[in-house]
């Protein structure tokens, strides 16, 4: 009997008793139905008159109901204090009669004896299902497995909806012809690994990715995650296993899917403490299900994990986990394939362009461009669009990357000034040197803690670091301090983050990337976590110390240099992109590339003229390389 059953039972059982009470009620009610109520001395009044035929004594209410010569009917409430009632009434020749207190029902016995106890009961089964997350099968399915599946009518997902990971489709490829045709393999006595672990970043799609596995071969998709398995109680999670593989095996050939398995397939301790207990019981009963003296023929086990360093070895071992399928952060075409799989759920404009989305996008995961995507149709709907445009996905682009623009912030018009200085700086910069990622956006409206932004979109993922790149890089770094200190005059707190940024990479060049020709290939610094600039130990002498500051002093000292030659030759272009970004706010690639040119730009297409006031004009944006002042 299962939980819908017991509770209908329950309800009607509840609707019953209801009834039989309020009956009961109205019967004990049906004496003194239609009766008019009197004071006690006017009932013995009417009663020494002789104007009453009848009566009835109710002993259980303490009323007298009575029966007037006319046929009416009257009622008074007996008093403690009238003892003589049945002798009025017999010397004035009236008929009475006298009801007895009613005996309790046998239902209301049961209730007054039993109803304590199966109230105590009850209390305990609703605590149990609680505890157990109201689990089907009731409160005592404790062992039962949590373990949700998925068959082909309600699983349409397939490898089309898949896109930005193809190395790990074609690892997996084989799983799905071993589930559509096993005869194909074993009469070559091939067996099909028994379990795939697909380890990656966040968002990668690992979990779709094995959706798409059993949409693809049209089999039962069980899945549950790592953390449903351990309970309180010791041996639940053991318990669930074997009842999720029985399940399996049911339904076989059938797909397990397993997400976060980190969460009970930890590295196995000492086995001291309760809770350890548990997750190792549960973790030794799976690696005897995946691999044991029962075969699993038809169940392939895939699950999924960020962190694939902390699982058991035993877990990972040939057998059980046979295939590590890694699912990584997609390349500039993946992204640009997975942008078209999700465009195709919103109405495009036909200036959007997802090989540009997907070049501004570095290291976006596939939950990021679907984020963005959903990101710019929300943008459209303010705008009461029909369809989402290009625009809409830059703006969403830049919130995601940046925060809300801050439209509600007061800036004076000279610290305005100052910041559209700055950004030209880099901007100027960036479009002379030749190594240069190209300029696509300059705005001045703030965003975050940044007063500004100046976007570079390169033109494909940067694999490897190149010295010259990294130079480059520097240079563009310093150009907006440069700028200001040349045509404002004075120095602000805004290229902090700037600076810092460019002795990271001037430290690393010559401390980890030996590209220093005075210093040689020598490692100086330990990077302990494995970061591009993550944290170091150092492992020299103070004298060696002295001679890589010096080293890095003279990189970043010959690059400010440049980066001043560079605005000093070029202060028309730097003057013009600062008008153009305090009338615009915001230039995109086509106004900068007419500034370069010495071409008087065209007001972008976003652009809507408005009437501004001195006093508190909205600021403009910010770019990565400036930061508000401290």
């Amino acid at each position: 009997m299962n939980n819908s059953m017991l509770t209908k039972i329950a309800m009607w059982g509840a609707v019953l008793l209801v009834l039989f009470m309020v009956f009961n009620k109205f019967d004990s009610k049906n004496l003194a139905a239609n009766a008019v109520t009197i004071p006690y001395s006017q009932f013995l009044d009417e009663v020494r008159a002789k104007r009453i035929k009848e009566a009835v004594i109710d002993d259980s209410n303490r009323t007298v109901v009575a029966t007037t010569i006319d046929d009416k009917k009257i009622k008074a409430q007996l008093t403690i204090f009238d003892k003589g009632l049945a002798k009025d009434l017999v010397d004035n020749g009236i008929k009475f009669d006298s009801k007895p207190p009613e005996e309790p029902s046998l239902l209301g016995q049961i209730l007054i004896s039993y109803g304590p106890m199966l109230l105590l009961i009850g209390v305990w089964i609703f605590f149990m299902r609680q505890m157990q997350g109201g689990g089907k099968g009731g409160a005592f399915s404790f062992g039962k497995s949590k373990a949700r599946m998925l068959d082909e009518t309600n699983n349409h997902v397939t490898f089309a909806d898949v896109a930005g990971c193809d190395e790990a489709k074609e690892e997996v490829s084989e799983v799905v012809d071993f589930l559509k045709d096993p005869s194909k393999f074993q009469k070559l006595g091939g067996r099909i690994p028994r379990g795939v672990l697909m380890v990656g970043p966040p968002g990668t799609g690992k979990t779709l990715l094995a959706r798409a596995i059993a949409g693809e071969a049209k089999v039962p998709f069980f899945t549950i995650s790592g953390s449903d398995f351990v309970e309180m109680f010791v041996g639940v999670g053991a318990s669930r296993v074997r009842d999720m593989f029985d399940n399996a095996k049911k339904h076989s050939p059938c797909i397990i899917f397993i997400d976060e398995i980190d969460a009970v397939g930890r590295h196995r301790g000492a086995g001291m403490g309760g809770g350890n207990d548990e997750r190792e019981q549960t973790l030794n009963q799976m690696l005897v299900e995946m691999d044991g003296f029962e075969p699993n023929s038809g169940v392939i086990v895939i699950a999924a994990t960020n962190r694939s360093d902390v699982l058991d070895k035993a877990l990972l071992r040939p057998g059980r986990f046979d295939r590590q399928v890694t699912v990584g952060l997609p390349d500039i075409r993946g992204r640009e394939q997975i942008l078209n799989v999700h465009m195709r759920k919103v109405p495009i404009a036909p200036d959007v362009r997802a090989d540009i989305l997907a070049r501004g996008t570095p290291g976006f995961s596939g939950a990021d461009l679907a984020n963005l995507v959903n990101e710019s149709a929300l943008f459209a709907a303010r705008r009461n669009k029909r369809l989402v445009e290009m625009l809409d996905f830059e703006d969403a682009k830049d919130k995601i990357y940046m925060g809300p623009e801050r439209k509600s912030m007061v800036m004076r018009e000279d610290e305005r000034r100052n910041t559209a200085y700055h950004e030209s700086g880099h901007a100027v910069v960036a479009k002379l040197l030749p190594k240069a990622d190209p300029v696509h956006k300059v705005t001045i409206m703030p965003r975050g803690n940044a007063l500004g932004l100046t976007w570079q979109l390169p033109e494909h993922d940067q694999i490897s670091g190149y010295k010259d790149k990294m130079l480059e890089e520097i240079a563009i770094l310093f150009g907006g301090r440069i700028a200001e200190e040349i045509f404002v005059g004075q120095m602000s707190t805004g290229a902090s983050n700037d600076f810092s940024r460019a002795t990271k990479l001037a430290r690393a060049m010559v401390t980890r990337f030996g590209m220093s020709d005075s210093l040689g290939v020598m490692v100086y610094e330990d990077n302990q976590d494995g970061g591009y600039f993550g944290g170091s130990s150092k492992t020299i002498s103070e004298a060696t110390q002295q001679k890589v500051d010096a080293e890095i002093r003279a990189i970043l000292d010959a690059q400010y240099a440049i980066s001043r030659q560079l605005l000093e030759q070029n202060r028309d272009k730097v003057e013009a992109m600062t008008k153009a970004l305090l009338e615009w706010e915001t230039i995109d690639a086509e106004q900068i590339n007419d500034i370069m040119k010495g071409v008087e730009p065209q007001p972008p297409k976003s652009f809507t003229a408005a009437p501004k006031s001195p006093s508190d004009t909205p600021p403009g944006g910010v770019t990565p390389n400036a930061t508000a002042p401290a």
